[in-house]
């Protein structure tokens, strides 16, 4: 059995942004552990995705 070591753990919350309202995304939170108790928070990051951004070259082509 480790001491200490870091677990990685992905869950799904609901955010609200102003520019796109209430969304599903995926939060995956790195945390430290020491003998299963965790210890310190090291890493939060969100995968939002807002859609296709608009080109100008692409819009160009479709006219």
């Amino acid at each position: 059995m480790k001491f200490i070591y870091i677990k990685r753990q992905s869950i799904t919350k609901e955010l609200y942004r102003t520019q796109t309202g209430l969304r599903n995304s995926k939060v995956t939170s790195i945390t430290k552990y020491f003998m299963g108790i965790p210890i310190k928070q090291i890493h939060n990051y969100k995968q939002i995705y807002y859609g296709r951004k608009n080109n100008a070259i692409e819009k160009m082509l479709f006219i």
